[in-house]
């Protein structure tokens, strides 16, 4: 990929971890020192065979709980569509790792695995779990940096947790990602025990005042922006949803009465898995790249 090679040789910090081809294009692993998180990370980017020859469109994908930059690749089949479409998609790891810092391992639901995309104030945290600042910030400079992608020309999903880090980047950046979209978004976090525990131990007991800086139900509420609009999709099998820890209707509720568009897409019988995303993933690169593409 000539365009490709001669925009990534002017950074030779990053490492190669990976590279395949996949329906004409490449799917690559890049690994690298993170300044923001203090350790190595890694992230996938999908070049589709359009990337050859002019520069494109990105789409940044975040995942859930548990999740490394590998389950994306491997199990929701975007390529397919990030090619049809002439869309690049950048996809990091949901945490940092390797740093050893005690609880950071003792449950899937807190520490490693699980970086909630914010920025921690709470030691032993503050220093290193800073994803939001890293999605925001560091990695869309190495991307625009590195890779042959339209400059503004970006838009940001995610599920689960990712759901929820891909809302709270939209709304606390207004007019950073020309568009949003979530699969079974975490969207009320202070109100439900996944983001109470998070949030208690990033950011210290609620009664701080900083948990609604960090909740998109709650930042939905005083969005001062471009127009943006929500398209959220929620399987309707989800034990999850059942379970009260991903509360869409609070967000819905929240859109309604600040004036932000937002649908919600309702899949009968399909749970919080990857084959759930994989059925619609399509669909919602069609959606990103509609909005990436127009003039309005």
């Amino acid at each position: 990929m000539r365009l490709f090679i001669s925009l990534f040789l002017k950074n030779m910090a990053l490492t190669e971890v990976s590279s395949n081809k996949s329906f004409g294009g490449v799917q690559k692993v890049f690994s690298h020192d993170s300044k923001e998180l203090g350790c190595t990370m890694k992230f996938g980017v999908y070049l589709p065979p359009q990337a050859e020859e002019k520069k494109l469109p990105v789409i940044y994908w975040l995942s859930g709980l548990t999740c490394t930059e590998a389950n994306f690749i491997e199990k929701s089949g975007a390529q397919r569509y990030a090619a049809e479409y002439g869309v690049i998609i950048v996809n990091p790891d949901t945490s940092p790792r390797g740093l050893n810092i005690p609880g950071d391992s003792e449950s899937y639901d807190f520490g490693v695995g699980a970086g909630f995309y914010l920025n921690a104030t709470q030691e032993p945290w503050k220093k290193n779990y800073r994803m939001f600042s890293y999605v925001t910030s560091e990695l869309p400079k190495i991307v625009n940096d590195n890779f042959p992608v339209a400059v503004g020309q970006q838009s940001i999903m995610g599920h689960s947790m990712g759901g929820h880090g891909a809302l709270v980047c939209s709304l606390k950046n207004p007019g950073m990602f020309k568009s949003v979209s979530t699969f079974s978004a975490i969207s009320n976090p202070s109100q439900c025990p996944w983001g109470i525990k998070a949030f208690t131990g990033y950011l210290g007991p609620k009664e701080t005042g900083s948990w609604s800086e960090w909740d998109a139900t709650e930042l939905v509420k005083k969005y001062n922006g471009p127009p943006l609009e929500l398209l959220l999709d929620q399987g309707l099998a989800d034990n999850f949803l059942e379970k009260k820890e991903l509360l869409p209707e609070n967000l819905l509720e929240a859109c309604k009465s600040a004036g932000v568009s937002a649908i919600l897409k309702k899949r009968e019988g399909y749970n919080h898995s990857y084959f759930y995303i994989a059925t619609f993933i399509g669909e919602h690169i069609k959606y990103h790249s509609e909005h990436l593409t127009s003039k309005l």
